[in-house]
C-alpha cells in the first residue's frame, strides 16, 4: 500500500508525485490516459513556479528545452500600444519559459514514479484511517486503500471530491481558435505579441525551435467545421500582418473557457489540486501554473505527514487558504483579460485601446507585468 495515491498524471499530478518521491514518500500514480501527451493549451511556465522547482533540479531541465520570453507588446493596426519587460521585476527568473505541455510533462516525468495508465477512478471514499479508491484498471474494477489521496485529474474528476452542483462552474460565451505554426527566425523571436482591435484579440507567443502559438477570439456560434475554423484563424492572422504564419497553419482547434474555484481543497485525508480544484480562462496563461504551485507547496506538508504519522493540520489550513486566495485572484485577472479580448464596436475599441496604453505606461506597467507573471500569487 503506497503512502500517497495521486490520481491524475498530467503536469500537476506528475509534479506532486515526483516531489513526494524525492522526499522518500512511496507514491502510487494513476492516470486515465493510455499514453502521455495529447491536446493541450498550456505553454507558459511563470517565475514563481520556476523558483519553487529550482531546488529539485526541475527548473534547470525545463529551461534546457524552453524558450525564454522576457517582454511583451500590445499592438493595434500594426502600431504599438505599449510594452512590458519582465526584466524590471524583482524576480530570479525575469521571463516566461514557454514549451509545449507535452514537453513539460516529459521533464516532470523524469523525476516521478511511472504511472499506472488506463486507470479510471470512479469513487474516492474518505475513512477515519484511510481512503478507499474505486478504480478501473484496464477495464477491471479494483479497490485501493491509502492513508492519503490527492485528486489531480483536471476538471473531469471533480465529481470524485465535490457533490454535483455544489460549486458551479461559470461558462463564458467566448470561443477561441488556436494553432502552432513554424514561423522560423524573425525579429521578435523573444517577444509575446497581443494584437487588439475591433475583431478581438490575437495572441502570439514564441515557442522553441522557431515555432509560435497563435490564439484568437472567435465569434460564438461560428461554423465549427474544421476547415471553416482554419480559414477564420488564417483570416485573423492576415488581418494583423501575420501572412507567413497564416500560410504555415494547416489546422486550427477551437475551445471555450470556464471559471471554477472551489472554496475547500481538503476533506480529511483527501486533497484536490490543479484544474479539479480551480479552473480559470487560459487567456493569461495561469491555470497550469496555479496547479504546479499547488503541488510544489503541498509536497513538503504531505511528506511531513507521512514521516510523522500526524497530519500538519495548521500548516495544511494555511496552504489551503493561500491556494484558494491565489485561484480567486487568477480567476479575476483571467476574467478581465477575457473581457478585454472580445470583439467590440469602434467607439468601445477606441476606449479599450486607450485603457491598454494607460496600463502599459510607467509606473502602471510594472503592476501589469507583475500580474501577468503571477506576482500576486500568495506563494510567489
Amino acid at each position: 500500500m503506497p503512502d500517497v495515491v495521486v490520481i491524475g498524471a498530467g503536469p500537476v499530478g506528475t509534479l506532486l508525485a515526483g516531489e513526494l518521491a524525492r522526499r522518500g514518500v512511496d507514491v502510487g500514480l494513476y492516470e486515465r490516459r493510455p499514453a502521455a501527451g495529447g491536446g493541450t493549451r498550456a505553454i507558459g511556465v511563470h517565475a514563481p513556479v520556476l523558483s519553487a522547482l529550482e531546488s529539485s533540479g526541475v527548473t534547470e531541465r525545463l529551461l534546457a528545452v524552453a524558450a525564454r520570453v522576457p517582454r511583451g507588446e500590445a499592438r493595434s493596426a500594426g502600431r504599438s500600444l505599449g510594452s512590458v519587460s519582465f526584466a524590471r521585476l524583482s524576480t530570479r527568473f525575469p521571463f516566461v519559459a514557454t514549451l509545449p505541455q507535452a514537453a513539460t510533462e516529459a521533464v516532470l516525468a523524469a523525476g516521478a514514479p511511472e504511472p499506472t495508465r488506463g486507470a479510471t477512478a470512479m469513487a474516492v471514499t474518505p475513512r477515519p484511517d484511510g481512503v478507499r479508491v474505486s478504480i478501473g484498471i484496464g477495464g477491471r474494477p479494483t479497490e485501493l486503500t491509502a492513508p492519503i489521496v490527492v485528486v489531480a485529474t483536471g476538471a473531469g474528476g471533480r465529481d470524485l471530491v465535490f457533490r454535483p452542483g455544489a460549486v458551479r462552474a461559470h461558462e463564458y460565451r467566448d470561443r477561441y481558435l488556436m494553432a502552432d505554426a513554424a514561423t522560423g527566425a524573425r525579429d521578435d523571436d523573444d517577444l509575446a505579441v497581443i494584437h487588439l482591435d475591433g475583431r478581438g484579440v490575437l495572441e502570439s507567443f514564441p515557442l522553441p525551435g522557431g515555432w509560435r502559438r497563435f490564439v484568437t477570439w472567435d465569434q460564438p456560434g461560428a461554423d465549427p467545421d474544421p476547415a471553416a475554423r482554419t480559414t477564420r484563424l488564417r483570416d485573423a492572422l492576415d488581418a494583423r500582418g501575420e501572412a507567413e504564419a497564416s500560410v504555415a497553419i494547416s489546422e486550427a482547434t477551437g475551445f471555450g473557457v470556464r471559471s471554477f474555484v472551489a472554496p475547500k481543497l481538503r476533506n480529511g485525508r483527501v486533497l484536490v489540486i490543479g484544474d479539479a480544484a480551480h479552473e480559470v480562462s487560459p487567456i493569461g496563461g495561469q491555470g497550469m501554473n496555479l496547479g504546479l504551485l499547488d503541488a510544489a507547496t503541498l509536497a513538503p506538508l504531505l511528506a511531513t505527514w507521512v514521516r510523522t504519522g500526524e497530519a500538519p493540520d495548521a500548516e495544511l489550513a494555511r496552504w489551503e487558504a493561500r491556494r484558494v486566495a491565489s485561484a480567486r485572484t487568477a480567476a479575476r485577472l483571467a476574467a478581465a483579460n477575457t473581457a478585454l479580448g472580445r470583439s467590440a464596436p469602434r467607439a468601445v475599441d477606441a476606449g479599450r485601446r486607450a485603457l491598454v496604453r494607460a496600463m502599459l505606461t510607467a509606473p502602471v506597467d510594472r503592476v501589469f507585468a507583475r500580474a501577468y507573471a503571477m506576482g500576486f500569487d500568495a506563494d510567489a
